[in-house]
């Protein structure tokens, strides 16, 4: 019989712990969920016939509400949707091979949080607020031009798009040094991208310590009163997804 992986847990040499806690949890179509152990680490996984259930959204979604479910009560290194190998055994030589892998990323989790954070903005409004500026401070033709044609008057208008371009990118700059700069009161390791569209300005995954939930949710709420042109949506907690920096050789 085949075997998914969920999630890989401390045990902290608890064992008997892991088991009663993870045995109370179903698994994926309705199977049991068990622990295989090495030295400080588990692993939990369940039976499952690759050949008999079609991957799916729905599949995919229940595999989450497994880790979510995991992850109130233990420390864990989420795995991959879909991560099947063909026996119990495997899974055990899995854990001996990736070991020390497994205990660093499980230390740099251990207690904490994963929050989601989007910061969108009307692009539309606030740049006509940055072009009102922009246009304000005139272009020097003759320091580019010595006479004004059709084709500089085009040019001049380009050049105008790129300034206004520019000082958008410049302001974006700024609010997340801002906004990264108010965090970092809470020191939570980070990983984001900027102007991921035109609205959406900040797209981040924080790792915050679970003693802090509190402090970075008023944080956040902080931050929205500042800024009533931004709009901050904020996801989580949530098992630590975005912060699992190993790969599984099968």
């Amino acid at each position: 019989m085949e075997k998914i992986i969920y999630a890989i847990i401390a045990n902290a040499g608890k064992t008997e712990q892991v088991n009663d806690y993870v045995t109370n949890i179903r698994g994926i179509t309705g199977s049991n969920l068990y622990a295989l152990h090495f030295n400080e680490i588990s692993v939990a996984v369940s039976d499952f016939q690759s050949s008999k259930f079609i991957i799916s959204k729905e599949l995919a979604i229940d595999f989450a509400r497994v880790i979510e479910e995991l992850s109130q009560q233990l420390t864990v290194l989420p795995i991959r949707f879909g991560t099947v190998v063909k026996s119990d055994e495997i899974v055990k030589q899995l854990l001996t091979d990736n070991y020390n892998a497994f205990r660093e990323n499980l230390l740099k989790v251990e207690n904490k949080h994963e929050f989601g954070l989007k910061v969108i903005w009307d692009y539309d409004k606030c740049s006509e607020k940055i072009r009102s500026k922009v246009e304000s401070e005139e272009i020097n033709a003759g320091k580019y031009f010595s006479k004004s044609t059709i084709n500089t008057n085009y040019l001049l208008e380009k050049l105008k798009k790129h300034r206004l371009e520019d000082a958008v990118l410049k302001h974006v700059e700024l609010l997340i040094e801002e906004i990264s700069r108010f965090l970092a009161q809470i020191n939570p390791d980070c990983k984001f991208k900027k102007m991921l569209s035109q609205n959406i300005i900040l797209d981040g995954v924080f790792l915050v310590e679970k003693n802090m939930k509190s402090e970075f949710i008023e944080a956040i709420e902080a931050l929205k009163q500042q800024h009533d042109d931004l709009h901050f949506l904020l996801t989580g907690p949530w098992p630590p997804y975005s912060f699992v920096e190993i790969q599984i050789d099968k």
